[in-house]
C-alpha cells in the first residue's frame, strides 16, 4: 500500500497567477503593504478570487485584517462553478500545494465535519478544476445578467448601486434579507451560498450573545460599463470582528 499523500496541485499557477513563489511573494507583499488594518483581528473575512491583477489590491483589504499570529485554523468555503452540489462539499486532498509552500488539511476537522452526514464528497479531479480558491475572471456578459437601473446614470454606476446594496445587506448579517436580496435582483454573486453558510454560522453565534460586526472595506470594478457590449466583475473585500 503507499502511503503518498493526496495533493491537489496548485492547477491554475501559471496562467491567472505568476507560479514564482518570490514573485507572487512580492507582488502580495505590495499589495498587503498598500491596505491598512482597521478592522481587525478579523474572525471571518469576504474576499473576491479573481486573477490577482484584477483583485490582488481589492482582495489585500480583507486578508490585512487577518493576524496569522493569533490564527489556529483556517476555514475556506468556495462557490462551485462547474459541478452542482446539493451541499457543501469536502475535498479528499490532504494537502493544497502553493507556489509558496504546502498547506496541510486538519483531517481530523474533516472527519468530524463527514460524520455530521451534512456534507457529501468532491473528487480530487473536481477540487483541481474549480478555480475560486486560486482565481476567477469571468464577467457579466458571460453570465447573462443585465439589470440596469436607468436613474443611476450609466450602468456600471447601477451595477455598484445593485452591488453596494447587497454589501449593506450583509453588513447587517441578516440571512433572510441577503436571501430576498438575491431572490429580487438575482445579483451573480459568485460566492453567494459560502456568504450564505457565514451569515447562518453569526445568526446562530448571536443567540448565544456573542457580539459581532461586518464592515466591507473596498469596492472596485474591473472595467466601467458604458453600454450592453462591456463586462464586468465586482470585487468586495470585507471583515467581520468578533468584540
Amino acid at each position: 500500500m503507499s502511503n503518498r499523500m493526496v495533493c491537489r496541485e496548485a492547477s491554475h499557477a501559471g496562467s491567472w497567477y505568476t507560479a514564482s513563489g518570490s514573485q507572487l511573494n512580492a507582488q502580495l507583499e505590495g499589495w498587503l503593504s498598500q491596505a491598512q488594518s482597521t478592522a481587525g483581528p478579523a474572525r471571518a473575512i469576504i474576499a473576491p478570487h479573481a486573477g490577482y491583477t484584477y483583485c490582488g489590491a481589492c482582495a489585500a483589504h480583507a486578508y490585512k485584517q487577518v493576524d496569522p499570529s493569533i490564527t489556529r485554523r483556517v476555514f475556506i468555503l468556495g462557490p462551485s462553478h462547474h459541478v452542482p452540489l446539493s451541499r457543501c462539499a469536502l475535498s479528499p486532498a490532504e494537502v493544497y500545494r502553493t507556489p509558496l509552500y504546502d498547506l496541510r488539511i486538519d483531517q481530523k476537522v474533516y472527519a468530524d465535519l463527514w460524520k455530521t452526514g451534512m456534507f457529501e464528497r468532491m473528487s480530487l479531479q473536481t477540487d483541481e478544476d474549480e478555480h475560486n480558491i486560486e482565481h476567477l475572471h469571468p464577467d457579466r456578459q458571460r453570465f447573462r445578467y443585465t439589470y440596469y437601473d436607468e436613474s443611476q446614470g450609466e450602468i456600471y454606476r447601477s451595477i455598484e448601486h445593485l452591488d453596494k446594496m447587497g454589501m449593506g445587506i450583509i453588513e447587517q448579517l441578516d440571512p433572510i434579507s441577503f436571501s430576498n436580496y438575491l431572490k429580487k435582483y438575482h445579483n451573480t454573486i459568485c460566492g453567494r451560498h459560502p456568504i450564505g453558510v457565514l451569515l447562518n454560522a453569526v445568526a446562530e453565534l448571536k443567540k448565544n450573545g456573542t457580539d459581532m460586526n461586518f464592515s466591507f472595506l473596498n469596492y472596485a470594478q474591473s472595467s466601467q460599463c458604458r453600454n450592453w457590449s462591456d463586462s464586468s466583475v465586482s470585487y468586495a473585500a470585507g471583515a467581520l470582528v468578533v468584540h
